[in-house]
């Protein structure tokens, strides 16, 4: 089952339920589901849901880190729990380990050695862990702490 027919059966649970906050948070992300397919010329597929729900994780997590720096700890529990409902739509996460294996072989194979290769090595790994949910800033100082 693709992730955006996932979302909706629990979309259609959650409104049965009658969970509010689990039904808001999945209006959210249908909504920005609907957004990104009308930028597509096709209906959108497991790869680009997974772009969506990574740029929304992220927002929630910025959202969350201000909230807390704010004193607001109601609010920012709330994108907590969005951020949580989100991970679960999203592949399995790669581990320190994996990234670490891909950056190695990356740098490996490409021969870098200065920060002027950074970009390069990041996107080789990035390539390396494809279908799995990479943490960029992990990723990126991996990647620094390898080639200073």
């Amino acid at each position: 089952m693709s992730i955006v027919d996932q979302i909706n059966r629990d979309l259609t649970e959650a409104m049965k339920a009658k969970e509010a906050e689990r039904l808001s948070a999945l209006r959210m992300i249908k909504t920005a589901l609907k957004l990104r397919e009308t930028e597509l010329p096709g209906p959108v597929d497991d790869l680009e849901a997974t772009k969506v729900l990574n740029t929304l994780l992220k927002q929630r997590r910025d959202a969350a880190e201000q909230y807390k720096a704010g004193n607001r700890e109601e609010l920012a529990l709330k994108e907590e729990n969005e951020a949580r409902l989100i991970e679960t739509y999203l592949p399995a996460a790669a581990t320190e380990e994996d990234m670490n294996k891909a950056v190695n072989e990356e740098i490996a194979e490409s021969g870098a050695s200065s920060m002027k290769e950074m970009g390069s090595v990041i996107k080789g790994a990035r390539s390396r862990l494809s279908g799995k949910t990479v943490d960029g800033k992990a990723l990126s100082d991996l990647v620094k702490s390898k080639l200073q």
